[in-house]
């Protein structure tokens, strides 16, 4: 192989502009040199790329499928190239994030388009899990930082910082019979019906009915409220989630203390976080912040 990103490029533009002289006008070279690289690669190939017949510059059959392959290796160059001007400026070429499958889906769908907008040559991956398996892919060193909610004490290999909250509420299905019963009797007639807790290893959630469930997903507890299973503690996004079989009820329960989620950021002690880590940190603490809390 004798032939050159060089001509190879200036094959490519030539067939997309149509004409040698565009092509020279865009590449800054003289019409001459473009005629003699694309007839020097043409020799190395041993195919014509041009019908030369004609006035414009027309493709041959052969030139119409070797395009697409130019191009193709063109857009690896120019990939190529990005990735190596990321580096060179301090950008790290891979992050792996874990995220806290029920953290507000419109905070995550809102930060992976930016991060596409804002690090085009990143490589991303992302780890779902409850909050206990987010925090073990940080352990197990296939994530550099995890974002989810707070669940107990953290071991002191983990680095962490508070990013914000999320509101949670008492819930029911829309038509139980709780949603017509008085705030002065609601706490009597609560633990007439199965609580559906959220469990986490190694913390303990206050149960206030004597009949028990529990699940290690806020999702799950949310579809087995709307199957009318019992009623649950949940945060206020995952309820008004429009994919629940039948839409959920917030009651009004003025004797819990129901303080907002706390959301945490953390990563391995040791680890220093980089641009992108920082950058993904502030954005969730600004978008956070928009949440609806009701």
């Amino acid at each position: 192989m004798r032939w050159t990103l060089d001509q190879l490029q200036q094959f490519v533009v030539t067939a997309e502009s149509g004409s040698f002289s565009e092509a020279a006008r865009q590449l800054g070279k003289a019409q001459s040199a473009v005629s003699t690289a694309i007839g020097l690669l043409e020799a190395d190939l041993g195919v014509e790329l041009f019908d030369r017949s004609r006035r414009s510059a027309r493709l041959t059959n052969a030139g119409e499928i070797l395009l697409l392959e130019a191009q193709e290796l063109m857009n690896q160059v120019q990939s190529l190239d990005k990735r190596a001007h990321s580096l060179s400026f301090g950008q790290d070429a891979k992050l792996s994030v874990a995220l806290d499958e029920a953290l507000p889906y419109s905070v995550i769908s809102q930060i992976i388009r930016e991060i596409g907008q804002y690090f085009p040559d990143l490589e991303l991956t992302l780890l779902n899990g409850t909050a206990t398996e987010v925090a073990q892919y940080v352990q197990q060193g296939r994530a550099q930082i995890a974002f989810h909610f707070v669940r107990g004490a953290l071991p002191s290999y983990f680095d962490q910082c508070h990013i914000g909250s999320v509101a949670q509420g008492v819930f029911v299905p829309k038509d139980h019979v709780l949603t017509q019963c008085d705030t002065s009797l609601l706490k009597k007639e609560l633990v007439k019906f199965r609580q559906l807790l959220m469990h986490t290893e190694d913390v303990n959630e206050t149960a206030y009915s004597p009949k028990i469930w529990r699940s290690d997903s806020y999702f799950s507890l949310a579809e087995m409220v709307a199957d009318d299973l019992g009623w649950a503690i949940l945060p206020v996004h995952i309820a008004h989630s429009e994919k629940h079989l039948k839409p959920l009820a917030q009651i009004d329960c003025p004797f819990m203390t129901l303080p907002p989620l706390s959301v945490r950021m953390l990563w391995f002690q040791g680890w220093e976080l980089n641009q992108v880590s920082h950058w993904v940190q502030t954005r969730f603490t600004e978008l956070l912040r928009k949440v609806p809390k009701v």
